[in-house]
C-alpha cells in the first residue's frame, strides 16, 4: 500500500473516532438539535426528485423550527399583551375621558359617545374570547368515510379539502388560515369568524379613538412641548400623558389592524384563506400556461361568501349575526364543502 494512502485512512479513522468521542461527550440537550442538523442536511441529497425548492425548505427549516418554538412559548406572552393594552386603553377612557365627556359634551353627543363606546367594547371582548376559546376543528383521527384530498405526512391521517397542518399545534386544522400569535390559536373552520370580528371590532374601536380623541392629543402635546410650562399638577401632567399614550397606541393599531382587516375581507370576498391564496395563486398561473383559467371552488360569489363566513340566512342576521355577539356555529363541519343551497342567493338583497 502507498504511504501517503495508508497515511489518509489512518487519519480518517482517527476524525471518524475522534467524532463519536464529541458525540459521546456532547450534553444531552444538544443532541436531539445537532442530529435534526444532520437529517436536514442529508435530506438535501434524499433522491433524484429534489428541486430548488425542496433545497431551500431544507435550508430554511431550522429558521421555521425556531419561529415555531418562539411562537409556542411566547403564545401566552402575546395573549397578556393584548389584554394589558387594551385594558389601559380602556382605564384611560374611563377615568380621564368620561369624565370630560359628561361635564362638556351635549346630551345627544353623550349618549353617543356612551352607547356606541360600550357597545364596541363588549363586541371586542366576546369576539376575542371565542376567538381564543374556540377550537378551530380537527379532522377526525380516526378511520371513516369522510373525503379526503391528500394525506399529512406529520399526522399519519387524511387531510379533508382545505385542511393544512399546523407546526405550532402539532396537528391538522380544517380551512386553517393562519396561526396567530396573538390569540394563541389557530384561525380555522370554527373560529374564523370570530377572529376577523375582532380584527374589525377593535380597528373600528381604535379609529373612534383616534378620531374622537385628536383634539385632546393637540391639547396635551403643547402643553408638554411648552417651554415655560404653567404650574401643572401631578394629576394634570399625567392626565396629558395618558391622553398621547392612547392617541399614539390606538392610531397605530388602527393603521397596522386597519390593513390586517382589509387584507382578509378581500380573501373573505374571494372564498379563500391566507394558504389559498397562495395555493390558488400558484395554480392559476400553472394553468394560465395551458390557456385555462383557473376557478377557485370553494367560492360561492362575493356576496354569497360573505353570506357563509357570518351565517347569514335571513336580512335580520345582519343584526343577531353580525352587529351583536352570536355564538352561532358556521356552516357545515368543514369536513365536506357542498354548500348547495348557497350557489344562488338566500335572500334579496
Amino acid at each position: 500500500m502507498h504511504p501517503c494512502s495508508t497515511v489518509m485512512h489512518l487519519l480518517l479513522r482517527w476524525m471518524r473516532r475522534c467524532g463519536r468521542h464529541s458525540r459521546s461527550r456532547m450534553p444531552r440537550r444538544l443532541k436531539q438539535p445537532v442530529s435534526y442538523i444532520r437529517l436536514i442536511f442529508k435530506s438535501l441529497y434524499f433522491n433524484s426528485l429534489t428541486n430548488s425548492e425542496v433545497v431551500l425548505d431544507c435550508i430554511l427549516e431550522p429558521v421555521f423550527w425556531m419561529v415555531e418554538v418562539v411562537t409556542r412559548w411566547f403564545g401566552m406572552v402575546f395573549v397578556f399583551l393584548v389584554v394589558a393594552l387594551t385594558s389601559s386603553v380602556v382605564f384611560i377612557a374611563y377615568f380621564c375621558l368620561l369624565p370630560l365627556v359628561l361635564q362638556t359634551y351635549s346630551p345627544g353627543w353623550m349618549m353617543w359617545h356612551i352607547c356606541y363606546g360600550h357597545w364596541n367594547l363588549v363586541m371586542i371582548v366576546f369576539h376575542y374570547y371565542k376567538a381564543t376559546k374556540t377550537p378551530p376543528g380537527y379532522p377526525p383521527k380516526i378511520k371513516n368515510d369522510v373525503p379526503f384530498v391528500s394525506f399529512c405526512k406529520k399526522c399519519v391521517i387524511p387531510k379533508p379539502a382545505r385542511s393544512h397542518h399546523c407546526g405550532i399545534c402539532k396537528t391538522c386544522i380544517l380551512k386553517m388560515d393562519h396561526h396567530c400569535p396573538w390569540l394563541n390559536n389557530c384561525v380555522g373552520h370554527y373560529n374564523h369568524r370570530y377572529f376577523f370580528s375582532f380584527c374589525l371590532f377593535l380597528t373600528l374601536g381604535c379609529m373612534y379613538c383616534s378620531i374622537s380623541g385628536r383634539n385632546l392629543f393637540i391639547d396635551a402635546y403643547n402643553a408638554i412641548d411648552e417651554v415655560s410650562q404653567p404650574p401643572y399638577t401631578y394629576k394634570d401632567r399625567m392626565f396629558h400623558k395618558s391622553v398621547i399614550y392612547m392617541w399614539v397606541l390606538t392610531s397605530t393599531v388602527a393603521v397596522a389592524l386597519g390593513a390586517l382587516t382589509l387584507w382578509h375581507a378581500v380573501l373573505i370576498t374571494c372564498g379563500e384563506t391566507s394558504i389559498e391564496r397562495h395555493i390558488n395563486n400558484k395554480e392559476a398561473k400553472r394553468l394560465a400556461k395551458r390557456g385555462k383559467v383557473y376557478r377557485n371552488p370553494f367560492s360561492y360569489g362575493k356576496l354569497n361568501n360573505w353570506k357563509v363566513f357570518f351565517g347569514v340566512e335571513k336580512r335580520s342576521h345582519w343584526l343577531t349575526r353580525v352587529l351583536l355577539p352570536s355564538g352561532h356555529t358556521p356552516y357545515g363541519d368543514g369536513l365536506t364543502w357542498d354548500i348547495y343551497p348557497l350557489k344562488t342567493d338566500m335572500m334579496q338583497v
